[in-house]
């Protein structure tokens, strides 16, 4: 029902844009770019995180995604956001059509999004279901102190199966993201516990093999069992371990320089057979981009030119593994 739009040809989009794109001033990476290819029918779908095009407006972020070889953009939607909750209703409209203009039809966005109580976010579902999205990253949860850990799990559960009531009555999929650190979640062990309670159709896991690395150590591929019945969407990014301030902290580099056994890793995927919306995440130093500033210290093209190299060594990886 919402794949009606995407029946645009890449190929056409991809002869039509590139005179286009070859004109709009601001972008000025046309040559870093020019090489660029049409994907294999059989490649892997890629998003781009838009946090990190925060920097540019609507149509020149969907402008560089599309140039730059990205198949859509995972959307943020939440405060500091491309698109502020307040002002859904009449930005997430313009996002989108920008998107479509493209060639990039909505389906990933990140949100903050969990108490369904709260009419606003209810509203805020209802405008993304209306304008084609499919999937949504909601917000992050934290244990109290007050409780016992399977107390708030039993709690989570109750709300994540409210939840997926109403992303089944929209046809949405909401994607909890398992994030390093004291959020729930961050073992993965613990997800399942909440998910469960839910009937693992209109609610599910954003599988982030970064963060999954950091807490798990060389026990990822235990916890990725565990989980890859709920998995929805996966996020994709790339840490090593390094001194900073005296502390040993994980720090994020470009895809293949870190920890992260990408080749073990998607031979798994394909094992399992999880096939669900991937964004790529650039965390390293990009001038202020990977924060999501709107103002960034470095010329937009070295930015430009690191998500395209992200993007390849993606693409060139899945493809080499089994």
């Amino acid at each position: 029902m919402k794949e009606s739009s995407k029946n645009i040809s890449r190929r056409n989009f991809t002869k039509l844009s590139a005179a286009a794109m070859g004109s709009l001033p601001l972008m000025g990476f046309s040559n870093i770019l020019a090489n660029a290819t049409e994907k294999p029918k059989d490649n892997i779908q890629v998003n781009l995180f838009s946090k990190h095009l925060q920097f540019l407006d609507y149509n020149e972020m969907a402008a560089a995604a599309a140039e730059m070889g990205f198949n859509g953009l995972d959307l943020t939607v939440r405060p500091k956001g491309h698109v502020l909750p307040e002002r859904i209703t009449d930005d997430l409209p313009k996002a989108v059509a920008a998107m479509k203009k493209y060639g990039l039809n909505p389906k990933m966005m990140t949100t903050n999004v969990w108490d369904i109580t709260d009419n606003r976010q209810k509203t805020f579902l209802e405008t993304a279901s209306s304008l084609g999205f499919s999937h949504y990253r909601t917000g992050w949860l934290k244990y109290p102190e007050d409780k016992t850990i399977a107390e708030s799990q039993a709690l989570f559960g109750q709300q994540a199966k409210e939840l997926e009531m109403v992303n089944k009555d929209l046809g949405l999929i909401g994607c909890y993201q398992n994030h390093a650190g004291n959020h729930v979640g961050a073992p993965i062990w613990d997800l399942p516990a909440i998910l469960s309670a839910t009937n693992n159709e209109y609610m599910g896991c954003q599988y982030d093999i970064r963060h999954a690395v950091v807490e798990g150590g060389s026990s990822w591929e235990l916890g990725l069992r565990q989980i890859k019945p709920y998995i929805k969407s996966i996020v994709i990014k790339d840490f090593k371990w390094g001194q900073k301030d005296g502390k040993w902290k994980p720090i994020n580099v470009p895809l293949g320089e870190g920890m992260v056994d990408f080749k073990r890793y998607f031979s798994l995927l394909k094992k399992y057979k999880i096939n669900v919306p991937v964004s790529l995440h650039l965390e390293y130093d990009l001038g202020g981009a990977e924060h999501g500033d709107s103002k960034i210290t470095i010329d937009k093209k070295e930015v430009f030119a690191q998500m395209k190299k992200d993007l390849t060594f993606l693409r060139n990886t899945w493809q080499q593994t089994e």
